[in-house]
């Protein structure tokens, strides 16, 4: 078992350069098997999500050849089973874009049904309303989601909430279906129309993604392309916040500005400085910083996989800010350890109310998921002392080489072994 250790009391100074977004990847990744032909995707971040879904790739017979650490090679003409069984979707919930794929590709698939997971549960009922308005048979028996269709059919589905993995999976389901898809209220956040363009690169016919209204021409077939995916707004969003906290100076490189609008627009309330550049972004702050009030939507508002990085930020702020989760029910999880490093933080109902302190003092914690884990880091970052991070295999599942990046921009941070005592003594002596 590893973990983060920290010494807190540096400002993060520097650059660092933002990889391929985790949530964009996993679509395309699925999507990748929809044709027979090669399919090349490069800017895939490699953490342990997609390492895991490449794997659940290979196991139903697709060819996939790390050509390095950030380019794949995927062929889906060898594809002998269309199930993927629990173990797969128990290590991360993307699988079931498989399901979508496989059905669009071979009107059928079978899909283990996914629990739920620790922010809350995550509901598949949207998935299955629109499968059947295509036309497929779907059953759950024996733990296992069963769709079939003897045709697809396009169909105009209304969502009932906005859903990104519905979205998703819908998508992938019609872009082969016969005829035309109307998907209504569907989400709107940047990974769904990188989806919808690696999809339209291999010959789908996609228009409307990034507005609630998506329409879809079904194709016949689908065919070879190469795509690179777009940056990890939550990466880039998580460095933003990690420079504002520790009064750092941050050119965070390789990001489209315009996705981080509802970060950069608090950090600016709050009175830290952001400068947008073409595909960069420039954060820094020299005071501590004020309060406000956040409320998590659904893109183009302020990201749920931000708010415990900026409950974070406002526990050092200047007086009281709320933090309000309206997307998932149980994403507070994090403050109890937030709470033994000093911060004020109460949570009534769906809201966090934030009372600032002027300091943090480091403690042993626990990262209880992987947003959370991140906001842990950055707490470690500012806070007096020694942190010291457990569970970071929950972090690693969304931060590529998380601590060497922190590194670099100055911080005094380390992976080790949670029983290499030598290792943490020899850390805190060169930190001193």
């Amino acid at each position: 078992m590893e973990q983060y250790i920290i010494k807190g009391g540096k400002p993060l100074v520097g650059s660092v350069t933002i990889g391929g977004a985790k949530n964009a990847a996993l679509g395309i990744l699925a999507a990748a098997i929809m044709t027979d032909e090669t399919v090349t995707i490069d800017n895939l971040p490699d953490v342990r999500d997609i390492n895991v879904l490449l794997q659940a790739i290979e196991g139903i017979g697709a060819m996939v050849e790390r050509v390095d650490a950030h380019t794949v090679k995927i062929n889906g003409s060898n594809i002998g089973a269309v199930n993927i069984d629990y173990e797969y979707i128990r290590k991360i919930r993307a699988s079931y874009y498989l399901l979508g794929a496989l059905l669009g590709k071979y009107k059928k698939a079978q899909v283990a049904l996914p629990g739920g997971c620790n922010i809350g549960s995550r509901p598949i009922d949207q998935h299955i309303k629109g499968f059947r308005a295509l036309g497929a048979t779907v059953k759950i028996e024996q733990g296992m989601i069963d769709a079939k269709a003897d045709r697809l059919k396009g169909s105009h589905i209304y969502l009932d909430m906005v859903s990104v993995g519905a979205t998703i999976n819908i998508m992938l389901a019609s872009c082969m279906a016969e005829g035309k898809t109307i998907i209504e209220n569907a989400a709107k956040e940047p990974h769904i129309v990188d989806v919808a363009n690696f999809l339209n690169s291999m010959g789908a016919n996609i228009k409307g993604a990034g507005t609630d209204v998506i329409r879809i021409k079904g194709a016949e077939k689908l065919h070879a392309s190469e795509y690179s995916i777009v940056p990890d707004q939550i990466e880039a969003g998580t460095f933003m916040l990690a420079a504002a906290a520790t009064c750092g100076d941050v050119l965070i490189k390789n990001v489209i500005p315009k996705h981080l609008e509802a970060i950069s627009a608090k950090l600016v309330e709050i009175g830290a400085k952001v400068e947008e550049f073409d595909d960069s972004i420039r954060v820094y702050s020299d005071k501590r910083l004020g309060s406000t009030h956040v409320k998590t939507l659904p893109y183009p508002g302020f990201p749920t996989d931000m708010q415990p990085q900026i409950a974070t930020l406002l526990a050092l702020s200047k007086g009281t800010s709320i933090v309000t989760e309206s997307i998932f029910e149980n994403r507070f999880k994090y403050v109890d350890e937030l709470n033994r490093m000093g911060t004020s933080i109460t949570v009534e109902g769906n809201s966090a109310i934030i009372a600032g302190v002027p300091e943090l003092t480091g403690a042993i914690v626990s990262a209880p998921d992987l947003r959370a884990g991140a906001a842990l880091v950055i707490a470690g970052l500012v806070a007096k002392g020694f942190t010291f991070i457990d569970q970071i295999e929950y972090i690693e599942r969304g931060y590529e080489t998380f601590e060497k990046k922190m590194k670099q921009l100055g911080a005094d941070m380390e992976k080790v072994d949670v029983e290499d005592e030598k290792a943490i003594q020899k850390f805190k002596l060169k930190v001193g």
